[in-house]
């Protein structure tokens, strides 16, 4: 397999590393969405009931403690709940933003492997394919059909290749995209929890 794919050239390397990131990024967000929906769990109720019996510093605690993004999102708004609404919505939304982008790290390194990955095969296929004619041409152009084929193909292994990666990695990007974007919605759905419970007390 390694002797096939070393027929490809140098810029197999770099696609089979752009693999190897893909791969590694994934399983990373993977277990790390998986660990904060464990931990982030009923916590926007928990804490809302929390208010609505006065127990302020008892639904600080439990925000902090949960390590969460829903947790740092409302402990920051616990601090400041009592100040204007203007300004708590504000913190609400900023922190729900922060958290987001904490959430797509390494995200966007997806999306450009997905897009470099095939232009890193077509350039290894222009290549092959040039040196595949510079050895035509200095056979005087008497070359049969099998050596010809031989060069085109292993010309195309790049493109072949990059594409292989290309794919999955656009697929993987989307799917942890539809997390981010469900995450995204569980906390605002916890902010307004948040601001029902602090009205209602």
């Amino acid at each position: 397999m390694i002797a096939f794919l070393g027929k490809g050239g140098i810029l197999v390397i770099p696609i089979l590393l752009c693999s190897v990131f893909t791969v590694a990024i994934f399983l990373e967000r993977v277990i790390t969405y998986s660990r904060l929906r464990i931990r982030g769990a009923g916590l926007a109720e928990k804490i809302a009931g929390l208010l609505m019996q006065g127990k302020k510093d008892e639904a600080q605690k439990t925000a902090v403690e949960s390590n969460s993004p829903m947790g740092r999102v409302l402990a920051k708004a616990i601090e400041v709940q009592d100040n204007d609404r203007e300004i708590l919505e504000t913190v609400l939304i900023n922190s729900t933003d922060e958290e987001v982008r904490n959430l797509s790290t390494y995200v966007q390194t997806l999306a450009t492997i997905g897009n470099i990955a095939p232009l890193l095969g077509l350039l290894g296929t222009v290549i092959g394919m040039i040196k595949a004619f510079m050895v035509i041409q200095q056979m005087g152009g008497k070359v049969n059909a099998a050596v010809l084929a031989g060069g085109i193909w292993e010309a195309m292994l790049t493109t072949a290749l990059g594409l292989a990666v290309a794919l999955p990695t656009m697929v993987a990007h989307s799917y942890l995209l539809s997390r981010i974007d469900s995450y995204e919605a569980r906390l605002q759905n916890g902010s307004v929890t948040f601001m029902k419970a602090i009205t209602q007390k």
